[in-house]
């Protein structure tokens, strides 16, 4: 063993380790914790140095960022409820401006149908207006024709019997000439 040893140049420690195979159970033991204590004891600065490096670390580092990551969140949490209060305002607008162009489209047909029936009112009026001044016309008509074909009719009657005397008197003088000849 010895050669391999000193071909692979062990460390000290293993050096150490290889001592222990001629001793006793209790020896091997005592060196163990021996060699424990010695490294705990050794680590000691290392676990210290750790523990300012840690401190140094929470102080320089840590804190610092911890705030400006705090600060920076708070900026664009802020800039974000900013934004949706903003976004939600731009909604009930949208929505206000909606409900009046609706109520301005229903007041335009509302009025658009307003002056349709009034049109239609004003034309049906000028209708009956105009059948009624027909009618009347037609009536003061026929009641003229009326009283025309009457006095037609009596001047005919009037000369139909002044006709007929007429024609009595050129055909009987005629007819009592012949008869006393």
């Amino acid at each position: 063993m010895s050669l391999s040893l000193r071909l692979y140049a062990p460390s000290p420690g293993v050096v150490k380790g290889l001592e222990f195979l001629g001793r006793g159970p209790r020896s091997i033991m005592q060196e163990i914790l021996k060699t424990i204590g010695d490294l705990v004891l050794g680590s000691v600065p290392t676990v210290i140095a750790f523990l300012i490096l840690l401190a140094a670390y929470q102080i320089l580092v840590r804190k610092p960022l911890e705030k400006t990551l705090a600060d920076r969140h708070g900026r664009t949490g802020g800039a974000m409820d900013e934004a949706k209060a903003a976004i939600a305002s731009a909604e009930a607008k949208t929505a206000e401006y909606e409900s009046k162009l609706r109520a301005a489209r229903s007041q335009i047909f509302e009025s658009r149908t307003a002056r349709a029936k009034a049109a239609t009112a004003a034309r049906d009026k000028a209708i009956a207006d105009a059948r009624e001044a027909a009618q009347h016309r037609i009536t003061v008509a026929r009641e003229s024709v009326e009283r025309s074909g009457a006095e037609a009719k009596a001047q005919l009657e009037a000369g139909a019997a002044s006709l007929s005397q007429s024609v009595l008197a050129a055909i009987l003088p005629h007819r009592s000439g012949m008869g006393a000849v």
